[in-house]
């Protein structure tokens, strides 16, 4: 299975707010099935304020400590990929694949997706950290320690794959900001966030060129979809309708 085509392009754009940034991702999938852009998508992008974004899925009462966020002024959003609530903000790297199911149907099945990622991932970094591998689902960890969150949304003709990699992030923040997640994998073994949650010891220089290097050359993308972002945003992402609906 290849991780890499010749027309892999590279995005960098981190935009104002949590609502757009997650918008963002759903507008590149969104613009790829419409035909709109016929080239693979990597975005790398670091958020400049905290915030916790929930799963499809994620019933935000059992989730989220949503009176401490609230009090603290951290955004919640929800995403339209699967998997549990997740804490971002400074020092922790967020990175987006948008993949042709065309080039690649193989990733039709969910847990080769995981695996084509999380795999080439678990490489780049184990090139530089001992013990970097794929655990559960869908994480990365070093050893059993998790540093890295991932999700996917399956379309017709592509896919967003995206996920976190802390490495320089306030760790204590994710425990109140997130009960104890009622799922969770078995390596997991009931632990704590804090027990369980580590910072990758790179750089943020190191983190950017192995997930780069993981998936290939990339030429670096100006343009992005600007007006369906704002739309998505104004329309759904910042819609009290979406984030409360479960």
């Amino acid at each position: 299975m290849k991780h890499s085509t010749s027309d892999m392009q590279l995005l960098e754009r981190t935009l104002d707010t949590p609502a757009e940034n997650v918008a963002l991702d759903e507008a590149l999938l969104l613009s790829a099935e419409a035909g709109d852009a016929t080239d693979e998508v990597l975005r790398i992008w670091e958020p400049r304020q905290y915030f916790v974004v929930l799963g499809s899925s994620s019933r935000i009462a059992s989730e989220v400590n949503v009176e401490y966020c609230k009090s603290q002024g951290i955004d919640v959003v929800r995403r339209t990929s699967g998997g549990a609530a997740i804490v971002a903000g400074p020092g922790c790297l967020m990175y987006s694949l948008i993949l042709s199911l065309a080039e690649r149907p193989e990733l039709r099945s969910i847990d080769r997706a995981h695996r084509f990622v999380l795999d080439a991932l678990a490489a780049a970094f184990g090139r530089l950290v001992l013990g970097v591998a794929r655990r559960g689902t869908s994480d990365l960890a070093i050893g059993d320690r998790k540093f890295s969150g991932n999700s996917l949304r399956l379309k017709r003709r592509h896919l967003v794959y995206h996920g976190t990699l802390l490495y320089d992030f306030s760790l204590d923040l994710i425990g109140v900001c997130l009960p104890t997640p009622p799922r969770q994998p078995a390596y997991r073994a009931s632990r704590s966030h804090d027990d369980f949650i580590v910072n990758l010891p790179l750089d943020r220089r190191s983190i950017h060129a192995a997930v780069t290097s993981a998936f290939g050359d990339s030429t670096h993308r100006q343009n992005w979809p600007s007006e369906l972002t704002a739309k998505l945003t104004a329309e759904k992402f910042t819609d009290d309708d979406w984030t409360n609906r479960i």
